[in-house]
């Protein structure tokens, strides 16, 4: 029981930094430090897939953890693509206008056990 809350705390604290971490990779693309920006939106993606294993297990205990794993799919394909196009300001909008209003969404639903 110790380690989930451990993995839910941490599931939080992700939660709340996602916001104005994404923040700063649409800062690194709009200056055109595109490495450092990819670099970041690697990290983005591992956290992602970390936070939907982390709600599956959180889920599997009793609590409630819910994220719109097709949503945040689709998020990474549309970067996914226009990474490929080296579309630097469509990513930036992307993260900019629908990632971040998600992932604030997010942060707003603390998620613990039942």
């Amino acid at each position: 029981m110790q380690e989930l809350n451990e993995v839910i705390d941490t599931y939080n604290e992700y939660k709340y930094k996602l916001p104005s971490g994404l923040s700063k990779v649409v800062e690194q693309l709009r200056n055109e430090n595109f490495s450092e920006a990819l670099l970041n939106i690697k990290n983005f993606s591992e956290g992602i897939i970390w936070l939907s294993q982390a709600g599956s297990l959180i889920n599997q205990n009793k609590g409630c953890a819910s994220i719109n794993v097709n949503k945040i799919t689709e998020f990474l394909l549309e970067i996914n693509e226009g990474l490929e196009r080296q579309d630097y300001v469509l990513v930036a909008d992307i993260f900019e206008y629908e990632i971040i209003p998600f992932c604030e969404a997010l942060e707003e639903a603390k998620v613990s056990l039942e």
